[in-house]
């Protein structure tokens, strides 16, 4: 009896498991990439517009990854994605946003400060000045703006309104396809490691942020820079109560 109850209802432990998958955080990040990438194949033409995404490129302090690229004539656009719920209060000029979901209330880095080293890694790749790149934010998912946005933080679809308000033509065809080749060229290869060695540096950027007190004096430990010797050029923890205390730890 039991067996056949179970024969006949098989399809509801696929369905749970589906619906457990659909409510994760991973699943609704890659839907919204999904989004974002459906909306630009659909309302950019590919020839006018040249899609670049999930470029991961060498920085200074690690690496930076970038969501989508569009090269243009128009200019080069730089989108960073936010899957968000809730309300969203922000400024272009605070350091930290908000999102409020019901009784919730989280903190997260301001998009537009977190895009412009998207957009300065991109500037010190291709050698051209900062007025031919165009910042934008897309948010996704069920998220509404409860303050009054910059015109490149939009909503879904909305981002490619705001390419296609860029009329001015500032670069020719040759240039289009020479800085999208140097994009592709200059790209760290996307792959599985590519990504996991781009989590692991930003959580050590993270880990830098956290303050540390002095397990010496107590005072607040800082990043500093060796300047001579054979470890020229590497980071440390140093006290910042130094010359009185001269504690160090290794940056890891």
């Amino acid at each position: 009896m039991l067996k056949s109850i179970l024969a006949q209802l098989w399809w509801i432990f696929p369905l749970l498991i589906a619906s457990a998958v659909v409510k994760t955080p991973w699943f609704k990040g890659i839907f919204g990439e999904w989004l974002v990438r459906l909306s630009a194949k659909l309302l950019l033409n590919a020839k006018e517009y040249r899609p670049i995404h999930n470029v991961t490129l060498q920085t200074p302090d690690g690496t930076t990854q970038i969501d989508h690229i569009f090269v243009s004539r128009f200019g080069v656009f730089v989108v960073e994605t936010k899957n968000y719920s809730g309300w969203i209060f922000g400024d272009e000029h605070q350091s930290m946003w908000t999102q409020k979901l019901f009784k919730n209330t989280n903190k997260f880095q301001n998009p537009l400060r977190q895009n412009y080293k998207h957009v300065k890694a991109l500037e010190a790749l291709l050698n051209i000045p900062p007025e031919k790149f165009h910042s934008v934010i897309v948010f996704v998912g069920g998220s509404e703006f409860k303050t009054k946005m910059p015109s490149n933080v939009t909503y879904a679809g909305g981002y490619v309104s705001y390419i296609k308000s860029k009329t001015e033509i500032i670069m020719s065809p040759s240039e289009v396809e020479v800085l999208a080749a140097a994009i592709s060229s200059g790209r760290i290869p996307p792959s599985r490691a590519t990504n996991r060695v781009h989590v692991q540096n930003v959580q050590r950027r993270l880990d830098s942020d956290v303050p540390r007190p002095c397990p010496k004096c107590g005072s607040q430990m800082v990043l500093r820079t060796t300047k001579n010797g054979n470890n020229s050029g590497s980071k440390f923890w140093g006290c910042s109560a130094f010359p009185k205390c001269r504690t160090i730890q290794n940056f890891t």
